[in-house]
């Protein structure tokens, strides 16, 4: 656990030091500066610095006792807050000011997407921004992760329309039942996963085994559109399948095989 502490601390900007001197002092308080860096492990030679550095970061807060110099914590709870403020902050600034100075030109870049958890970071990310509408294509493996945001996305008066492949377990949107996935996943070799929000950005990509990613994500209209307009009509077909199933696999065969022959304009019996 302290490891992690430390870990998380060094992510949010602390040295590798002030992370342990930190730790150590909660764990124990108050305390010396030499008995911080015995608890801790930082050379004695350093502790000092470590300690000025802190009591300006307002993180480590000094009480004289009986003339010694001893030192207590920032609460946990105090701290995360303060720094989850200040974090939002200059977020907020930044974000202004990057916007401010940005050119005034459309952004058409492609971004390319390997690696699994950054897709469905990415994915998240999109989910929570959306405003007004969400388009997603996708299987059980990466809708159930995405299950609860849109849930609390739908709460939010965001439309949300899905194309499933698999059992139907989601608890938001619209939800439209592939009825073929296995020969969708034959065809391709992997699972598809393809997410709109509010016609602006567009995720795309395939899930082969052991979660091996290719995929793109972008703002550019021509990329975005493309994205669409294919769940788009899925949905469509989805819906002419739910009404005309049986119809259908008269005409066309099973898994409406002669159908997804693009090359010929065939019917079963023909």
């Amino acid at each position: 656990m302290v490891v992690n502490i430390i870990k998380r601390l060094s992510e949010i900007g602390f040295s590798e030091y002030e992370a342990k001197a930190y730790t150590a002092l909660v764990r124990a308080n108050p305390a010396t500066a030499y008995e911080i860096a015995r608890s801790s492990g930082i050379p004695t030679s350093k502790i000092y610095e470590v300690i000025s550095r802190l009591l300006e970061k307002g993180v480590f807060i000094l009480a004289d006792e009986n003339k010694t110099k001893r030192y207590i914590p920032i609460d946990p709870a105090e701290f995360i807050e303060s720094h989850r403020n200040k974090l939002e902050t200059t977020l907020n600034g930044l974000k202004d000011d990057l916007s401010n100075i940005q050119k005034e030109t459309d952004i058409s870049y492609i971004w390319n997407v390997h690696d699994y958890e950054s897709l469905m970071e990415k994915a998240e990310r999109m989910v929570t921004s959306a405003e007004k509408n969400l388009l997603i294509s996708g299987w059980d493996e990466e809708l159930s992760f995405l299950d609860d945001v849109l849930l609390r996305k739908e709460n939010e008066n965001v439309r949300i329309a899905i194309v499933h492949f698999g059992d139907v377990q989601m608890r938001a949107g619209q939800i439209f039942k592939h009825p073929i996935e296995d020969t969708i996943y034959n065809e391709k070799g992997g699972r598809g996963f393809v997410i709109i929000a509010d016609s602006k950005e567009a995720l795309m990509a395939t899930v082969f085994e052991e979660n091996r990613v290719e995929g793109a994500w972008s703002v550019n209209k021509g990329f975005v559109t493309l994205a669409e307009d294919y769940v788009k009509h899925d949905i469509y077909i989805m819906k002419i399948v739910r009404r005309f199933d049986r119809q259908l696999i008269e005409r066309f065969g099973e898994n409406y095989v002669k159908l997804r022959d693009i090359f010929n304009d065939e019917e079963t019996g023909n």
